[in-house]
């Protein structure tokens, strides 16, 4: 596989794809400045260009698994079980799963909410990464990682496209196994 390093007017490929990612101020409430990811998702060579970023990573890490946080995260994790030729396990809100589920309960700004895995998602061992769009506050990969772990599978890091640094989202999650391509 290619991995561009350098886009070829030299410049820092992983800044050319945060700039094609739209600001959006005031939402979802008024002082928030959204980062909108559907403006990469929907130009071919940015997606095409994130998602070989980000597997380049894994190759010939020995993955068995990726991990699919409902509902962006299916996209990215798709797109990377696809590239390293793994399978995806999807992680989704209670009831959405067809078979026997473990659940993880967690708190967030206001409130609960639960996700939950099948419980014959993995095979003892199974090295898995799991994916997300974007890391804010940590508390969803958090409850993703220990559901993960109490299924007997090893996390050998949690992917994400975007990270806001400022939420210290990462500090909720095993430290070294983080990995962020876009950071804001």
């Amino acid at each position: 596989m290619t991995v561009v390093t350098r886009s070829h007017e030299g410049i820092d490929p992983v800044e050319d794809l945060k700039k094609v990612i739209r600001d959006i101020p005031d939402f979802p409430k008024k002082g928030i400045i959204f980062k909108d990811i559907t403006t990469l998702l929907a130009d071919p060579k940015s997606f095409h260009r994130m998602i070989d970023l980000i597997a380049h990573r894994y190759i010939g890490a020995k993955i068995d698994q990726i991990v699919g946080v409902e509902a962006r995260g299916f996209i990215l994790g798709a797109a990377l079980a696809y590239k390293l030729g793994t399978g995806i396990t999807l992680v989704r809100k209670p009831g959405k799963l067809p078979y026997k589920t473990i659940g993880k309960t967690y708190q967030l700004e206001y409130g609960f909410d639960t996700l939950e895995i099948h419980e014959d998602a993995f095979k003892p061992g199974d090295r898995v990464v799991v994916a997300d769009d974007l890391l804010a506050t940590g508390g969803t990969m958090a409850a993703v990682v220990e559901l993960v772990q109490d299924l007997g599978a090893e996390v050998v890091e949690c992917a994400f496209m975007a990270e806001l640094e400022f939420l210290e989202g990462r500090k909720r999650l095993p430290q070294g196994k983080v990995f962020s391509l876009l950071k804001f």
